[in-house]
């Protein structure tokens, strides 16, 4: 399938991660999507509810974001993964990136990502 939706920098503020501090001082998460889809229907209808709802889509996000804290943001990845396959039957598979920039590795870096790809 050629057919997708990208989107870049879902932003929100979250307390993941497996130090203390993380959990207590929280910090700044992105999020990028690649969501693959057949867009025959909605080119033909011209009607939102034949493709994905990018508002909905990124409110989802921020949910899982703002939500209950994880140590692992492979974990979080999964999650919002989990989250857009049941919320979107239309949707085949999906690419999640979360960027966690602040992430105390102990080196000057400008960002630490993990990629994931779920499918149905």
């Amino acid at each position: 399938m050629s057919d997708s939706i990208e989107i870049k920098g879902i932003g929100g503020f979250g307390y993941h991660g497996v130090f203390p501090h993380e959990r207590e001082n929280g910090q700044a998460f992105l999020v990028d999507l690649l969501l693959h889809c057949d867009f025959r229907k909605a080119s033909k209808s011209d009607d939102v509810q034949d493709t994905i709802d990018y508002g909905t889509v990124c409110n989802l996000v921020i949910g899982a974001i703002v939500g209950p804290p994880v140590s692992l943001i492979e974990k979080l990845a999964s999650q919002i993964a989990e989250i857009l396959l049941s919320n979107f039957s239309i949707l085949d598979s999906v690419v999640v990136i979360v960027h966690k920039p602040q992430a105390p590795v102990g080196a000057n870096v400008a960002d630490i990502a993990i990629r994931i790809e779920r499918s149905r």
